[in-house]
């Protein structure tokens, strides 16, 4: 997932450097709706890691009670 994220923040950079290097005003807004995008799907990507770093925690801590208290039938 890191990966991912570095791969989306490279494509940003790399769209908003054409953007800056842009003369004509089509090109230039271009690149920018593509740096948001860019930019956008890291956001997400980077929260998925968050939350499935989250969730893989209350998951284990689950697990740990469990095995704590076991349940009377079994």
């Amino acid at each position: 997932m890191t990966q991912a994220i570095a791969f989306y923040m490279e494509r940003a950079e790399d769209a908003a450097k054409e953007a800056r290097d842009a003369t004509l005003n089509n090109v230039r807004d271009r690149a920018l709706r593509s740096e948001a995008a860019w930019r956008a799907m890291a956001d997400q990507a980077r929260q998925v890691k968050e939350n499935k770093a989250r969730n893989d925690q209350a998951r284990e801590a689950s697990a740990a009670a469990v095995a704590r208290f076991p349940s009377p039938t079994g």
